[in-house]
């Protein structure tokens, strides 16, 4: 977190505004002073910056992160540690990305309730398009959920947040058997413990549709591990029918509990939005898998939200 009073970074981050705080730290508004434009600031809380293996993983996916170039991904343009003033002997970790000029899905969703389905196979499938391109070069997002869709005003979807989840996963945090996620958008077999792959990152994205289509999540519950449990072991509520049957379609195998017949990534996500557009037959979703176990989830477990 940045010190009360602090609002320089590396004497080139100007920070002006904070927009946005909660999980993993929190994002400012703020201007490169050498180059004079305006950028956004992740600024990671001190309980993963002060472990050195988190800050080398985080590092090395921010050197992946800045590799992507894609129109529906916000840039990474540049990375920074520095040592806290306040003489705690701290050290403030910072990304820095493009400033994105419009508002995250989560609020457009809180404010309008549902989408129509013309709108929401936009969303999904510039999103699945941004997946696409890190998937093909290895990397998996691990944290899809409308928080990190941020949507600009001409319509356009930039994605956020690449990787900082499973940096995350590498810091021994107080509370024993913590899930790094979000627990609303976690894949099955990601509560079970596996490692997320590009079907995970498609899983949530399908969990992202389903909550436009309907005004609301798709699974909820109490507490955080109560929702990932249903996450391996229940199916959501059908989707209305006055959707297109197609549509349902779509969403429903991209929630397949087995990995293996979801679509594997985000292209082929892309790949079925575009067969939904052309009126071409959907692959009938599988059965369910129904689980009475969840063994990455040890009791007392508590999954924690990855967000800003």
């Amino acid at each position: 977190m940045v010190e009360p009073g602090r609002r320089n970074l590396g004497e080139r981050y100007e920070l002006a505004e904070l927009i946005a705080a909660g999980g993993m730290g929190q994002v400012w508004r703020g201007t490169d002073v050498i180059l004079g434009r305006p950028v956004a600031v992740k600024v990671l809380r001190s309980e993963y910056t002060g472990d050195p293996t988190f800050r080398a993983r985080f590092r090395a996916e921010a050197q992946h992160a800045a590799g992507l170039s894609h129109p529906n991904i916000a840039a990474v343009f540049d990375y920074g540690e520095i040592e806290a003033t306040d003489g705690s002997g701290e050290t403030l970790a910072y990304l820095v990305m493009e400033l994105v000029e419009g508002e995250p899905l989560s609020s457009v969703l809180q404010r309008g309730g549902r989408l129509p389905p013309a709108v929401t196979l936009s969303l999904l499938e510039q999103t699945a398009s941004a997946l696409g391109e890190a998937h093909r070069v290895g990397l998996v997002h691990r944290d899809v959920k409308p928080g990190n869709i941020l949507i600009r005003d001409d319509g356009r979807v930039k994605i956020t947040d690449f990787g900082i989840a499973w940096s995350a996963e590498s810091v021994p945090l107080t509370r024993t058997g913590q899930v790094i996620g979000t627990p609303q958008y976690l894949a099955p077999e990601v509560a079970e413990g596996h490692h997320a792959t590009p079907a995970s990152d498609v899983y949530a994205l399908g969990l992202v549709g389903y909550e436009c289509l309907t005004g609301h999540p798709a699974f909820d519950g109490d507490n955080a591990v109560t929702i990932a449990l249903k996450q391996v072991r229940e199916d959501p509520d059908p989707l209305p029918d006055d959707l297109p049957g197609d549509v349902r379609r779509l969403i429903r195998r991209a929630l397949a509990k087995d990995p293996a017949a979801r679509m594997p990534d985000g292209a082929a996500f892309v790949a079925a939005v575009e067969d939904v557009r052309a009126g071409r037959p959907q692959p009938e979703p599988a059965s369910t898998r129904s689980l009475a176990v969840l063994p990455g989830l040890p009791a007392g477990a508590h999954p924690a939200a990855a967000g800003p």
